[in-house]
């Protein structure tokens, strides 16, 4: 199977979610187990809940090789639901069973949901390791910056250096840590503005150049959003 420009063998007993406006394609199939795939035309969502629902599903992001993995209980769920959706389809065609194909629709988004979430917590060594590794790259980002011009460490670049997408970092962040990786970022940058405030051997302007910032007025934005004082007001409390 390919997805975009990425292989990918699949698996027993797992599901991927692919974006909108994505090319797939298949070729040899054989298929050893149960299997099914269902493709939804943009239109058929039109004027329902689930058109605006279906975007909070963040997994629709993550990468082919970030697949939700299932329980044999998981497994019956998703099959009873899919079974239930092509019942529908093909037996009952009426005024009712659009209505009745979205629920099921829903019901299996809001249960993928659910079972990523359990991933995550059943991958504690893998979370675990990302946090660490994420951390690690915060800080190696931060001694990279006092020799060259890179600006601030971003989401998505920190997500390609971890090898994974930047909606499955974040999930799998949050998950760990109760914090998204810009919250993470953001605390890691005040922390060590904080910590050269309190050093008194930089002025702020050359703080806000040392961690990446373009400008002074939005690393003093963000640094009161977070702290609840501006910088100077900060310094100046340690002076007192």
């Amino acid at each position: 199977m390919l997805y975009g420009k990425t292989k990918y063998d699949h698996d027993l007993g797992s599901m991927s979610f692919v974006k909108p406006q994505q090319k797939v394609s298949f070729q040899n199939v054989e298929l050893e187990e149960r299997g099914f795939l269902i493709i939804i035309h943009e239109d058929f969502l039109a004027g329902t809940a689930l058109y605006s629902e279906i975007k909070k599903y963040s997994y629709f992001d993550y990468e082919v090789n970030e697949a939700l993995h299932l329980s044999p209980s998981e497994e019956d769920i998703i099959w009873n639901l899919y079974y239930n959706i092509e019942k529908e389809h093909y037996n009952n065609t009426d005024e009712l069973s659009k209505a009745i194909i979205i629920s099921h629709l829903d019901s299996m988004l809001k249960y993928a949901q659910r079972f990523y979430k359990r991933q995550f917590i059943n991958r504690t060594q893998l979370t675990g390791s990302t946090v660490t590794k994420f951390n690690a790259l915060l800080v190696a980002n931060l001694e990279e910056r006092k020799t060259k011009s890179i600006g601030l460490p971003t989401v998505s670049r920190m997500a390609d250096e971890l090898n994974i997408s930047a909606r499955y970092l974040t999930d799998l962040l949050k998950q760990e840590t109760e914090k998204t990786a810009l919250e993470l970022i953001h605390l890691f940058l005040i922390g060590e503005a904080k910590n050269l405030l309190t050093e008194g051997e930089l002025n702020i302007s050359e703080i806000s150049q040392l961690l990446g910032f373009e400008n002074t007025t939005y690393f003093s934005r963000l640094f009161k959003k977070e702290v609840g004082a501006a910088p100077n007001q900060f310094r100046d409390s340690l002076l007192n």
